[in-house]
């Protein structure tokens, strides 16, 4: 249980911070920190998390960082189910406080898109879907090599948190002008659900590209770089 409310509070924690700051921050005239600010926000969330309880869970935050991890060989099938649960249920948490925060706006009318993750016409700069699924299978595969490299026994110790964590700025700015970013299924999904749109219609490649990408990650490592 102390690992599924330590997944749970990491993605909260994610969701609050990588999302909020894309609601809240990002487009403020004169002020707001733009695509640069919202990248170094998610990878600051996971960052954060991944010293305060990766020592207890693993610091996953991610359905398909855990399936990836699987993969590789470095997580066990039967707990899966727990960790995908607690991480979308911490998505989902985090994302109806930040729906209870913006409602509260004096000239609130819409959440708008709500920093989810689209395509097609839903996309931040008009990529179609084909393009959505080649950029989230690459980047989530590639997100996966860094995690197993960083925490790979061999690896310099105490700085997989930090890799981690810019390799998620970086992914988002290659791609928030694609998908909004995803990499991540229970991000996606918590925002699609509060999101005004045809967001939630498209939560299925959000799912099916990551998890494939983290899954040929693994396999990649497992292959290559995984044996002495």
């Amino acid at each position: 249980m102390k690992k599924l409310f330590a997944e749970f509070f990491g993605t909260f924690w994610l969701v609050f911070g990588g999302c909020g700051s894309a609601i809240f921050a990002a487009g403020i005239p004169n002020l707001g920190i733009g695509f640069v600010g919202v990248a170094f926000a998610f990878g600051l969330a996971v960052l954060t998390m991944a010293y305060a309880v990766g020592h207890i869970s693993g610091a996953h935050f991610n359905p398909a960082v855990s399936i990836g991890l699987w993969a590789g060989g470095k997580f066990e099938a039967k707990d899966l189910l727990g960790y995908i649960i607690a991480q979308v249920i911490g998505a989902i948490a985090a994302a109806g406080v930040l729906y209870l925060i913006v409602s509260g706006k004096a000239d609130f009318e819409s959440v708008g898109g709500f920093a989810a993750n689209g395509y097609g016409e839903l996309s931040p700069d008009g990529y179609n879907m084909t393009s959505a699924l080649i950029a989230e299978f690459i980047l989530t595969a590639f997100f996966m090599l860094v995690i197993l490299g960083s925490t790979y026994p061999k690896a310099p110790k105490g700085f997989a948190g930090i890799a981690i964590g810019l390799a998620l700025v970086l992914i988002h700015l290659i791609s928030i002008p694609i998908t909004n970013t995803s990499v991540n299924p229970a991000r996606s999904l918590s925002q699609a659900l509060f999101a005004d749109g045809a967001y939630l219609s498209q939560v299925w490649l959000f799912w099916v590209a990551p998890v494939a990408g983290a899954v040929a990650g693994g396999i990649i490592h497992k292959a290559f770089f995984g044996k002495e």
